[in-house]
């Protein structure tokens, strides 16, 4: 078939797919927040309330449109189009199925074969903070500039420990290409996923993915305790929507990625493995990988309303006091093992021992730090 409308097809895979998967993890959200507070959360609209997202969709559509006076109109009306559009770009080059078996007018990835697919999505990723900045400036609103500025500081920080994060899983394979990182650890069995020697380069990546995209505990950029709402205080109807959008994407591409790197993909013994050629082994093994992803979210859901919200300085000293010299540590670690021609399973007791060293660290910093204030509270008294 023309490759022009396989890839057509596929671009409106994603862009119709990814809108409609949104509304419903809003619902899974108000879902799972429900459970864990023992209410019932949305059940009106529909069976089990799930067609509460089509009724949230009109009701948006429908609502006007204020565009304050006092913003600059141009940037306030592009800021929400930015966010959305880089996080959905940035999906262009993840695998969401296998790519050999499926019918000849299906592609599970919209661009195949990038050989720098990594630093590709890296590089999209790191602009939806321009959305951010842009909104929280344009709005005019001394709350949302604040909220921007952190933001910006926020997603800089993070940028350099999620990128060396994965610097020891490219090492290990070899490339930057996404469908080849999975495709090892899948011939490797479930042995050769990353996450056995990758085990602190993985929570690493996970929790600043999670920083990246203003997620509690790290939606300092939001916090309507100290800045109402943020950098979107302005910000309503349809355009709020839009960040919204671009936020539950950015969830999405986080587990996809997390699950390709260091959860081997698709793979899964016995039922979804490269030697699988039965009849729908495509569709099993999408099935597979989207069931990674959803535990992923699900996850990422309990994260947000079990763990309260850091301190910006508390945020900040995570990532330059602890993130930061792990990744080199561990980064320096795979590149000895792999110089001296070492087994890769030694890298799982260096990655333990390192995050032993870390929690010990910070054990001994908290208590200096609890010693000196007690000692200038005797000194004032």
């Amino acid at each position: 078939m023309n490759e022009l409308l396989i890839t057509l097809i596929s671009i409106g895979i994603v862009m119709g797919g990814i809108p409609v998967a949104c509304m419903y993890l809003v619902l899974a959200e108000r879902k799972v927040s429900a459970w864990m507070q023992d209410r019932i959360g949305p059940n009106r609209v529909g069976p089990f309330g799930l067609i509460q997202p089509m009724a949230d969709a009109i009701k948006i559509l429908l609502k006007e449109g204020i565009i304050p006076a006092h913003v600059d109109k141009g940037l306030f009306l592009l800021a929400p189009a930015i966010s959305m559009f880089t996080a959905m770009l940035a999906f262009a080059v993840v695998p969401f199925g296998p790519l050999e078996g499926t019918p000849s007018w299906l592609r599970l990835i919209i661009a195949p074969n990038v050989d720098i697919g990594l630093v590709f999505i890296f590089a999209v990723g790191s602009l939806a903070v321009y959305g951010v900045i842009l909104g929280g400036w344009a709005s005019n609103n001394k709350y949302s500039a604040l909220g921007s500025l952190r933001a910006s500081a926020q997603v800089v920080s993070y940028e350099i420990p999620l990128g060396m994060s994965v610097l020891g899983v490219v090492l290990l394979s070899g490339t930057l290409n996404l469908e080849q990182i999975l495709m090892q650890q899948a011939r490797a069995g479930i042995g050769g996923w990353n996450v056995w020697v990758q085990p602190l380069a993985c929570l690493i990546f996970y929790i600043s993915s999670l920083a990246e995209s203003n997620r509690l505990p790290f939606d300092l950029s939001e916090c309507e305790q100290e800045l109402v709402g943020g950098y979107h205080t302005e910000y309503g109807g349809l355009r709020m929507v839009l960040f919204f959008i671009g936020e539950y994407t950015h969830i999405t591409t986080i587990s996809f990625l997390t699950m390709i790197l260091f959860f081997g993909g698709w793979h899964f013994p016995g039922i979804a493995t490269p030697e699988s050629t039965y009849t729908g082994a495509w569709v099993v093994k999408v099935l597979v990988l989207l069931t990674k992803v959803m535990l992923s979210i699900f996850l990422i859901m309990l994260i947000r309303w079990t763990i309260p919200r850091f301190r910006f300085d508390q945020l900040m000293e995570l990532t330059w006091k602890v993130f930061i010299p792990l990744t080199l540590l561990n980064t320096v670690a795979v590149m000895t093992v792999l110089q001296f021609g070492w087994d890769r399973w030694w890298l799982l007791p260096i990655s333990l021992g390192l995050f032993v060293l870390a929690a010990v660290a910070a054990a001994l910093a908290k208590r200096a730090d609890i010693n000196r204030r007690r000692r200038g509270h005797l000194a004032v008294a």
